[in-house]
């Protein structure tokens, strides 16, 4: 598998340098007026190598998560307590959150009063987490300076 990874790793490096000479070899202006004509394929190689990356660091951080998940027990409750907390304070967010009889205009498209309930649950649980977050910091500080 590492060897394999080797190759993906070099190819993908050879290509991105491959593109990248290319775009150097073009140069800035003709990058622009192409880019003003909507022709945008002197780059988009460049970004197919990246979307190409993403993904498989994607793949390989998901995957290493959940292995790392169901192969140790106690890692798996705490997880399971984090994201049941977190659910917990969506929950709260959404029911203290009030729908705005107020048309709101996005784009020339109304938003509705769910949609806006949906809105001020996410900034309410924002505000929730900042807080817990500031708790903890000063928690952590103030035991430290105890000790």
């Amino acid at each position: 598998m590492h060897k394999i990874l080797k190759i993906v790793a070099l190819v993908l490096s050879l290509a991105g340098i491959g593109i990248l000479v290319n775009i150097i070899a073009k140069g800035d202006e003709a990058i622009k007026a192409a880019a003003l004509d909507g022709d945008t394929s002197i780059v988009d190689p460049m970004a197919i190598v990246a979307y190409i990356i993403l993904g498989l660091v994607l793949a390989f951080v998901v995957f290493f998560v959940l292995k790392n998940l169901f192969t140790g027990g106690k890692s798996l409750k705490n997880t399971l307590v984090g994201v049941g907390a977190f659910l917990l304070v969506l929950v709260i967010a959404y029911a203290v959150s009030g729908g705005d009889v107020k048309e709101y205009f996005y784009n020339g498209i109304v938003a509705t009063e769910g949609e806006s309930k949906m809105v001020g649950a996410g900034l309410v649980a924002f505000y929730i987490l900042i807080l817990a977050a500031a708790g903890a910091m000063l928690f952590s500080g103030i035991k430290k300076l105890i000790k």
